[in-house]
């Protein structure tokens, strides 16, 4: 009875593993596929943090023109020294106590890149000397301040979109990353696709040799074949067999390579699944063109360069430059033993000033630098108009290879349709005695080939579509923009 129960303990347990295993494998769409490679990759998740960053940053830069609250504050000071006065000749020992405070709003202008201070400051002080007696009082002194450079550039303006740009680059490049990631990942989903129809292929090849090695047997048996029929028979299994192993090695293969790629354990049973149905869509290459030229990122990219080089122009124009401040300030201070009576006479303050900075000679530093940056304005330039002929040319390259993959799935097809059919008519022959074992091998290998190379045709196609909406950035399928959707939120909150 022990026995017994131990028994079924173990077939109970045998028979859960095997349905864990059964049930662990996962069967992956190209969806799920690219999803999963999106999660995992290092490159999208660096290239996200850098868009972050420069996310922040631009925060960062617009919360800096906003007003800017201080307040320092010294609770309490001490100092004692001798001092020589020469007029007396004689030394006069002074002791000074005292705390003061100060409070102020600094608010940047953006417009005419000036600077607006409010500041008031509040002290008290309690001195002993020997030479004019002791004193203890309060002063506060209150002064509104505004700082205006003329006959340079705005550097407020500029580095704000410098900020801009550099997030707008960063989330390009990471819409960029994206879509590199998913050709890269589709055209590995549909390598494996692809190794899983060879093996599926190989695998009825070998069942057909399986069946040819059966009716020559028994041919050979009946006496109505000689026996070399037989040896060339088996000699096609053998071959058929090994290709079959070949496509299971191939296979395992790429599957390591894929899930590296999805970044997911190398243990991990994973299987893929699509529709590789083959429908004609019709691409405008005009529209191609068009919105390839106006929504291409790395041309954007480029525009972005070419401003940052005319900023840069800009300032190094500005270095060693004729320029001026002009400060403006009006203020009042009062001080009295008596808290209360500060402001009992007050003193008022104002002040007015222009200073010019007026540069002499730089043994001509200046000129190299703005000459030197003029050059990487047209440097940037050139990209630009180099960038714009390259995707015009690649887009018209896809557009080619697609007319061209249709005629070819089509021939394709109908290639296959024909070596089905005389595949068939040449086993019956082969069942007949009309045929020999080569010869049949031979249509088996031509039905084979016909298959896979329709399939090799539909994922193609399917790729040089993906192409085609990275290219243009237009998807023909859906006839809807195909611009990340990262993109859009930034331009939209742009």
């Amino acid at each position: 009875m022990r026995r017994n129960l131990v028994r079924l303990i173990v077939l109970m347990g045998v028979v859960f593993f095997q349905v864990q295993v059964t049930t662990a494998q996962r069967v992956l769409t190209l969806k799920q596929a690219l999803n999963t490679a999106f999660e995992n990759s290092p490159d999208i998740r660096k290239s996200r943090i850098y868009m972050e960053q420069n996310k922040l940053y631009l925060i960062a830069q617009k919360a800096s023109l906003k007003s800017k609250f201080s307040l320092d504050v010294t609770p309490f000071t001490y100092r004692k020294e001798d001092s020589y006065n020469e007029y007396f000749s004689k030394w006069n020992n002074t002791e000074n106590k005292g705390s003061n405070g100060s409070f102020s709003i600094l608010q940047p202008i953006a417009i005419t890149d000036g600077k607006l201070l409010l500041r008031n400051q509040f002290g008290y002080q309690d001195n002993k000397s020997q030479a004019s007696g002791p004193y203890t009082g309060y002063n506060n002194s209150l002064y509104l301040q505004y700082d205006q450079p003329i006959f340079t550039y705005n550097r407020i303006k500029m580095e704000l979109k410098r900020n801009k740009m550099n997030l707008e680059n960063a989330t390009l490049a990471y819409s960029i990353t994206m879509l590199s990631k998913e050709r890269e990942v589709t055209v590995a989903f549909y390598a494996i696709y692809q190794k899983q129809m060879g093996l599926k292929i190989a695998r009825e090849e070998y069942e057909n040799q399986k069946v040819s090695l059966d009716i020559i047997a028994s041919k050979v048996e009946g006496g109505l074949s000689a026996k070399e029929e037989l040896f060339q028979a088996q000699l096609n299994l053998s071959t058929s067999k090994s290709s079959l192993e070949n496509r299971k090695v191939e296979l395992a293969n790429s599957m390591d390579n894929f899930r590296q790629l999805l970044g997911i354990s190398l243990d991990e049973d994973i299987n893929v699944e699509t529709d590789i149905d083959y429908r004609p869509v019709i691409v405008d290459l005009r529209k191609a063109i068009d919105n390839g030229l106006s929504q291409r990122m790395e041309l954007t990219q480029r525009k972005i360069d070419f401003n940052k080089a005319k900023f840069d122009l800009i300032e190094r124009q500005a270095a060693n430059e004729f320029k001026g401040n002009v400060k403006l300030s009006v203020g009042v201070m009062g001080n009295d033993s008596q808290f209360k009576n500060i402001y009992d006479k007050p003193t008022k303050s104002p002040e007015v000033g222009i200073t010019f900075s007026i540069p002499v000679f730089d043994w001509g530093a200046r000129k190299a630098r703005v000459k030197a940056a003029k050059l990487e304005v047209t440097s940037k330039q050139i990209d630009m108009e180099t960038l714009k002929d390259d995707i015009v040319i690649s887009i018209r390259k896809v557009y080619r290879n697609l007319q061209n993959l249709i005629n070819q799935i089509d021939i394709a097809k109908q290639n296959q349709k024909n070596a089905t059919l005389t595949y068939e008519i040449n086993l019956e022959r082969y069942k007949n005695g009309d045929l020999t074992s080569m010869d049949l091998d031979r249509f088996q290998n031509q039905l084979s080939e016909k298959k896979m190379k329709l399939t090799n045709s539909l994922i193609d196609y399917k790729l040089e579509l993906l192409n085609m909406r990275i290219q243009s950035l237009w998807d023909f399928e859906h006839n809807c923009s195909f611009v990340p959707q990262d993109l859009q939120n930034n331009l939209i909150e742009e």
